[in-house]
């Protein structure tokens, strides 16, 4: 009985768990749309939101060090589990460095991304949007 009622435990947990967040976005989208449709009722459009490049450095270099730091904390991991294998593996980089390795090296395409597109959004500052809808202008 008491297997059950722990099993029941655990996964109410997760649920939370997993849902408190997935609850607190569907909230939010539910917001946005609300407030999309009245706008819409006014007839005013939803400003057109700038898509920059900010949040993809942002997340670069998060990411990039997340994993540098991982990297870095599971280093020594190999020498201390299992000492034959870190001495066969090259430079003592074993399996065990993959969770490092794959953030870091996701991170930096990120970075590798931002500096990229970087001409885009210079185009896109020159660009400005007319705050007026057309079918406002003539006061109708």
């Amino acid at each position: 009985m008491s297997d059950a009622i722990e099993s029941v435990g655990i996964a109410l947990s997760v649920a939370l768990v997993l849902g408190i967040p997935f609850g607190f976005f569907a909230f939010l989208r539910y917001l946005r749309y609300k407030e999309t449709i009245a706008l819409a009722e006014r007839g005013l459009l939803r400003p057109a939101r700038a898509k920059r490049n900010r949040d993809t450095l942002r997340w670069g270099i998060v990411i990039t060090t997340m994993g540098l730091g991982l990297t870095c904390g599971l280093y020594p991991l190999g020498f201390s589990m299992d000492p034959v294998l870190a001495s066969r593996a090259p430079l003592g980089f074993g399996p065990w460095m993959l969770i490092g390795l794959l953030p870091f090296f996701f991170g930096v395409s990120l970075l590798i991304i931002h500096y990229v597109n970087k001409r885009e959004d210079l185009r896109y500052d020159a660009e400005e949007p007319d705050p007026i809808p057309p079918h406002k202008v003539n006061g109708e």
